[in-house]
């Protein structure tokens, strides 16, 4: 009987603590940032026609959010509309894989029209030592050389692509120049690459209207040894470790047994005593 109601109280608490602890996911989400690189154009972002961002300015880089994988539609609108129903960029839809990471950038086209692109962020490991560094041209601009150190170490990147480069860790001068040119547009500024992140460089804005400017985003969680999840930035390290609360949980569920397990046993024992001394 004493081991039945031992049992059953165990059970209980085991349920309890399952109760508490977060169902696992089936698959992991996908990571998205979204940055805006259109001058002067306050606007709101609608992910499925829910506002998602408010109030969002030319230079902001938000995320990263985590959402299944799946297709979504963004659009993008005036600050302050009352819908998605007329927006200045798109709708477009965002097709997500499970695990991957992304970021969704507001732009300009090279002829100065809005729109937006889709990048895939880098998350492969980097070797001991090293980080990634990836340029993204989304300017109203010809195409570009990326000079390090006033060489060119990236040529000819047209809008929108990209150039990616694995480097030794450390702080490089970057400036972007017109093709075949070593005179900056832009910069130089000093850029750290950090030892396993993908530091993610973009240049936007219009050349033609004089406010070219730089975003900086850090995707963190490369390691060869990895001890990090991958992540976004906007001047800051952004930590995003899903379930990260989980361990929180289990502990106080296994608390609670354990503290039900010890009431039952003491009044057990109290039972005991009580009938012997009858």
């Amino acid at each position: 009987m004493k081991r039945t109601l031992i049992a059953g109280v165990i059970a209980g608490a085991a349920v309890a603590v399952a109760g508490f602890a977060p169902a696992q996911a089936s698959e992991a989400p996908a990571m998205l940032s979204v940055l805006h690189g259109v001058p002067d154009l306050t606007v709101d972002v609608y992910v499925n026609d829910e506002l998602t961002l408010d109030d969002f300015a030319p230079g902001d880089l938000a995320g990263p959010l985590e959402l299944p994988a799946g297709t979504y539609t963004v659009a993008i609108t005036a600050a302050d509309a009352a819908d998605a129903s007329s927006p200045a960029i798109g709708p477009v839809d965002l097709p997500l894989e499970s695990g991957m990471n992304y970021t969704a950038v507001a732009h300009l086209t090279e002829a100065g029209d809005p729109t937006a692109t889709l990048f895939t962020n880098d998350i492969s490991q980097t070797a001991a030592g090293q980080g990634r560094l990836t340029v993204r041209h989304v300017a109203s601009a010809p195409a570009v050389d990326v000079l390090a150190g006033g060489s060119p170490v990236i040529t000819n990147l047209t809008n929108p692509n990209e150039a990616k480069l694995d480097l030794p860790a450390g702080v490089i001068s970057a400036s972007v120049a017109a093709a075949g040119t070593t005179e900056p547009v832009l910069g130089p500024a000093d850029v750290e690459v950090a030892e396993g992140a993908n530091t993610i460089v973009y240049a936007w804005g219009s050349l033609d209207a004089g406010n070219l400017a730089l975003a900086i985003q850090t995707v963190t969680g490369m390691h060869s040894t990895p001890d990090g999840v991958p992540a976004g930035s906007a001047g800051m390290v952004a930590t995003n470790a899903p379930g990260s609360g989980m361990g929180v949980w289990i502990a106080a569920g296994a608390a609670m047994l354990m503290a039900a397990t010890a009431l039952v046993i003491v009044s057990i024992r109290r039972r005991a005593v009580a009938r012997q001394e009858e």
